[in-house]
């Protein structure tokens, strides 16, 4: 069994200082390793990086992080990709982070995906250059995770997003910006390659539980869905056990 903390959308910020920390004071004891579904800043400034750098240094789990788009928003990404990386966190764009635990071997793939839609309510790449390069680029992120996802034959594997793979776990929100929530084509990666659970953030309105298309689970841990620090995910066992937040 393989026990798997997650949250995203933490949106720390300058006044945060303190806020996390202490949730993850005794995260070893419940935990083997946490997932951070991206937003985990308010702008992608590296004074708030500097804050979440504070509250993940040394928590006595591996970290596996992707970025949202808050942490793109001042261009500052690749800085903030750095800093995080000094600590030890893994921070991935189309890569794959592998760990061992207790004899199994754990393989995150993650991307930190886009927008586009679902079926009956998605983008097309046609007509103006603008819309073809933001279907293009959903379609890039899709295709960085099936690589990731591909590139591994791991006794288990987990999909990491911000963007969300399903409509499921949007509920709640309103349709209307759907397609700026999250695109079909991650699910279609998912299914493809095979995953044990995918987990997202981004919608702070939504719904935690999901299932793709395929039937893997999807859970949406943004931390407005979760009200809580993090959830607890067991996997290896023939269901998903949530063991919520200790």
């Amino acid at each position: 069994m393989i026990r798997i903390a997650a949250v995203g959308d933490i949106h720390l910020g300058p006044d945060a200082h303190g806020h996390l920390r202490p949730a993850l004071r005794h995260l070893s004891e419940h935990a083997d390793v946490l997932l951070l579904a991206g937003d985990l800043t308010r702008h992608g400034t590296r004074e708030e990086g500097e804050v979440v750098v504070a509250e993940l240094a040394d928590i006595g789990v591996p970290v596996v992080a992707v970025l949202g788009n808050h942490d793109y928003h001042y261009d500052q990404q690749d800085e903030l990709t750095a800093m995080l990386t000094d600590i030890g966190v893994a921070v991935l764009e189309g890569d794959v982070a592998e760990l061992d635990v207790d004899g199994q071997r754990l393989a995150v793939a993650g991307v930190k995906g886009f927008g586009g839609g679902f079926p009956g309510r998605c983008g097309t790449a046609f007509g103006e250059p603008e819309m073809k390069a933001f279907v293009r680029h959903s379609r890039h992120a899709a295709d960085l995770l099936s690589g990731a996802l591909a590139s591994t034959d791991a006794d288990l594997r987990v999909a990491l997003t911000h963007y969300a793979p399903v409509s499921d776990t949007l509920e709640g929100e309103p349709p209307e910006i759907f397609p700026f929530l999250g695109c079909y084509f991650l699910a279609e990666a998912i299914d493809s390659y095979g995953a044990a659970l995918a987990v997202h953030g981004h919608a702070h309105r939504g719904t935690e539980k999901g299932l793709t298309p395929g039937g893997v689970r999807v859970r949406n841990v943004a931390a407005p869905v979760l009200g809580r620090a993090y959830t607890v995910y067991c996997l290896g066992e023939p269901e998903i056990e949530d063991l919520g937040c200790p």
